[in-house]
Order: C-alpha cells, then structure tokens, then sequence
C-alpha cells in the first residue's frame, strides 16, 4: 500500500485517466474528490461489502460528485 500525505487542493494521478483531489480536512474527516471516466464505477468500500452480504441494488455505477 502506498501512503501519501496530501494538503488541500492536491491530487494524486491514477493511470492517464483518474484523478483523485483532497477537497476539505475536517477534524477526523477526509473529502476527497475523484475525477474518473463516466463509465467506470466508483464505490464506497462498505457499499460493496454490504452488497456482497446480502442482495442488494448494484453498487458501483459510475456517479459525478456534487461540486
């Protein structure tokens, strides 16, 4: 696993299409912004677990993030 430190307003770079934005530290809470292609799916990890665990709506379509 890579460990990065990133302060507001950084990104990361994920291959040649995906970028990953630090938008907002508060107290123990991190928002983050990804910028991916619109037909990739991004997911919160525990969305995917509870969807493994139980039948479920599908997790992981391809969303844009309120700006």
């Amino acid at each position: 696993m890579l460990v990065l430190s990133r302060k507001v307003g950084e990104r990361i770079q994920l291959g040649d299409h995906i970028t990953v934005t630090l938008v907002k530290i508060n107290g123990n809470t991190v928002r983050l912004g990804i910028d991916a292609p619109a037909n990739m799916s991004v997911a919160r990890q525990e969305l995917i677990d509870r969807a493994a665990n139980q039948d479920g709506p599908p997790v992981g379509q391809a969303a844009s993030l309120p700006k």
